[in-house]
């Protein structure tokens, strides 16, 4: 990487985590390596696949020796996976590539541009993204557009502490991120089952993301994706979830960020409930009254969690019933 052509175009580093993805990764790799942006590293961690993953990377890696390639013998989790790669970049920027995901040709490029333009503590810029099937497939976007492309809701930018806080209205995979920023935050927190929540937490309180209106992410919607692991009990997302709510209560410094949060947490709360993980539940809800009273009808959630109910396979049947066709009411949210 020279610094001379670092100073015209950022490098920007691309690592890619690969665990059993063998139909989907080389689709994953080709689109890095079809960038328009001259300056790009691309990292391929394979986390312990028990498929022909990385088999395929290997041939892909044959055909284009600049990829570097680390097949890891067991699955070290993804954040620290990812971690492996962060200690390996060079680039300013960088992208955490999932291996069943998809960049359109122009990415990097509108990103870094923009990164560039940028003035102040920007650490990310994200974007618009289309989901996909198995078959890759169209199914929706992230955020509905009208006819010229532009999305139709109002995206937070800037300072989004407390938008972070409140819902999940970034779509993770469109993300580049500042090297520096990721460093100085000692990359993912590898006690962590899942990366996201807690480095937007980490990361937001002192710095800005900039939100880039284009879909340049096709993000892939699979069966036994984490969206999917959430709802099942026993699952360490909603763990991992309390612990980031932790550090946000630590980080919080206004009553509309202690807010937020709280707001957050009740929703934990149901889905912890919802998933059998009772003491979880109870949990969550001793970090809330540390906020706020918990009101009416988390307290009632509470007091049933104490009754271990077996709610759960009604719960799945319900979302299941939720996004047929059939259903009269697709948009109304349980949880």
């Amino acid at each position: 990487m020279s610094p001379y052509l670092n100073q015209i175009k950022p490098w920007v580093s691309v690592i890619c985590t690969s665990y059993n993805h063998e139909a989907y990764v080389e689709q994953a790799l080709q689109s890095v390596v079809d960038q328009t942006y001259p300056n790009v590293e691309l990292i391929v961690i394979d986390n312990g696949s028990t498929d022909g993953s990385a088999d395929v990377i290997t041939r892909f890696v044959s055909r284009h020796p600049a990829v570097r390639f680390l097949p890891n013998p067991t699955n070290l989790g993804l954040n620290r996976a990812f971690n492996q790669g962060l200690a390996l970049a060079g680039g300013r920027y960088i992208i955490d590539l999932s291996a069943d995901d998809v960049l359109l040709p122009n990415r990097i490029s509108l990103q870094a541009d923009l990164f560039e333009e940028l003035a102040g503590p920007y650490a990310v810029v994200f974007s618009n993204a289309a989901y996909i099937d198995e078959q890759g497939t169209e199914t929706a976007l992230h955020y509905p557009v009208d006819e010229h492309g532009h999305t139709r809701v109002k995206v937070p930018s800037g300072d989004v502490f407390r938008n972070i806080l409140e819902s999940y209205f970034i779509c993770t995979p469109t993300m580049m991120m500042r090297r520096d920023v990721l460093n100085e935050l000692g990359g993912y927190d590898e006690t962590l089952s899942f990366e996201d929540f807690d480095f937007w937490v980490r990361s937001s309180r002192h710095y800005h993301y900039a939100y880039l209106d284009e879909v340049l992410t096709q993000k892939r919607r699979l069966a036994d994706s984490m969206q999917s692991q959430v709802i099942m009990p026993g699952n360490q997302l909603l763990r991992s979830s309390l612990a980031v709510c932790y550090k946000a209560f630590d980080r919080c410094t206004a009553p509309s960020d202690y807010k937020a949060l709280a707001k957050r947490i009740r929703k934990l709360i149901r889905k912890a409930f919802y998933t059998e993980q009772f003491d979880l539940a109870i949990q969550f809800g001793q970090l809330l009254q540390y906020i706020e009273p918990p009101g009416v009808l988390t307290t009632l959630i509470l007091s049933l969690s104490h009754l271990h109910l077996p709610i759960n396979s009604l719960y799945r049947h319900y979302l299941k019933w939720r996004r047929s066709p059939q259903s009269p009411y697709p948009q109304v949210k349980l949880v």
